[in-house]
C-alpha cells in the first residue's frame, strides 16, 4: 500500500494497513500508526508520530524545524493523535527545546486546508481549525474548540474548551471556555450556546454559565470581584469551576 515513488527512510516505522501516496517522503524516526492514510506529495520530517487512522492529504508538511531564531537544531517532536485529519497544505512544526520540545495535535482533530501550527502548540480533543487558521508558537487550545477561517492567534494565547472563534479574527489574549469570540481584535460575544447544546450541555448548566458570564464580563467589576461574586452566587458545577479556574490562571490577559 506504499506507492513505488514514495521515499521511506529505513528508520521509519510503518504500522499495519497504512497507505502512502506517490512522491511522498517519510523521514527517519517517524512512526505511522495502523490504518493511517497519507496522500501524494506529503513530507513528513524526522521525529513525528502519527496516531492510528489519521488522514493526511496532499502537500501537507509535518515536522519541519520550527521558525524560531532561538532554535539550535535540538531533537524535538510532533505528536498527532489518532483519527485526526490534516487537509491540503497543512503545516505543523516541531517543538523547541526552550518551549517543551513537543508540538502536539490531540485525537480527532480536523485541520482544514492551509492551517499552520507553529512550534510548541498543543490542541485538545476534537479541535477544528478551519481554512487558513494560523497558530503562532506556544498556543494551547482546549477540547472541542473551533476556529473559523482566516483566524490568527498570537503566541502564548490559550483558548478554552468549547470556545468558538469567528472567521477572520485576530486573537491576542486568552479566550475563556464556552464562549464565542470574533473580530479584529477579537472580543467576546456571549456563550457558545448552540455549540454547548450540540454537545449535550443541560439547560441548567447553560443557565449557570450564562449567569457567571454576565457577572464577569457585563457589569463592570474587577476580575477578582467578579470571581468572588460568581463563587458566592452561582452553583459551582464542574463547568462553572472550570470557567473560574481558566480566568484565575490567565497570565496573558483575557479577551473581554
Amino acid at each position: 500500500m506504499i506507492h513505488s515513488t514514495a521515499i521511506i527512510d529505513p528508520k521509519a516505522e510503518i504500522g499495519a494497513n497504512v497507505s502512502i501516496g506517490a512522491f511522498t517522503i517519510v523521514g527517519p524516526e517517524v512512526f505511522i500508526g495502523d490504518g493511517t492514510t497519507i496522500g501524494p506529495h506529503v513530507v513528513i520530517d524526522p521525529y513525528v508520530t502519527l496516531g492510528q487512522n489519521c488522514q493526511v492529504f496532499q502537500y501537507a508538511a509535518v515536522g519541519a524545524p520550527p521558525q524560531s531564531v532561538k532554535f539550535k537544531g535540538e531533537k524535538t517532536y510532533v505528536k498527532i493523535g489518532k483519527n485526526s485529519i490534516l487537509r491540503e497544505f497543512v503545516t505543523i512544526h516541531r517543538g523547541t527545546g526552550f518551549g517543551g520540545g513537543v508540538t502536539e495535535i490531540g485525537e480527532n482533530n480536523f485541520l482544514m486546508a492551509y492551517t499552520h501550527v507553529a512550534h510548541d502548540c498543543r490542541t485538545g480533543m476534537a479541535v477544528t481549525l478551519s481554512n487558513n487558521t494560523t497558530l503562532a508558537g506556544h498556543i494551547t487550545i482546549g477540547d472541542y474548540a473551533t476556529a473559523g477561517g482566516l483566524v490568527a492567534i498570537h503566541q502564548f494565547v490559550r483558548v478554552g474548551d468549547f470556545a468558538f472563534i469567528g472567521g477572520k479574527s485576530a486573537v491576542v489574549k486568552d479566550i475563556p471556555p464556552y464562549v464565542i469570540a470574533a473580530g479584529d481584535r477579537a472580543k467576546l460575544h456571549g456563550l457558545n450556546s448552540v455549540g454547548l447544546k450540540r454537545h449535550g450541555f443541560s439547560k441548567h448548566t447553560l443557565s449557570l454559565l450564562k449567569k457567571a458570564y454576565r457577572i464577569v464580563f457585563r457589569i463592570g467589576l474587577t476580575l477578582n470581584e467578579a470571581i468572588e461574586r460568581v463563587q458566592a452566587e452561582v452553583e459551582l458545577v464542574p463547568e462553572v469551576l472550570a470557567f473560574i479556574e481558566f480566568l484565575q490562571s490567565s497570565s496573558r490577559g483575557l479577551t473581554r
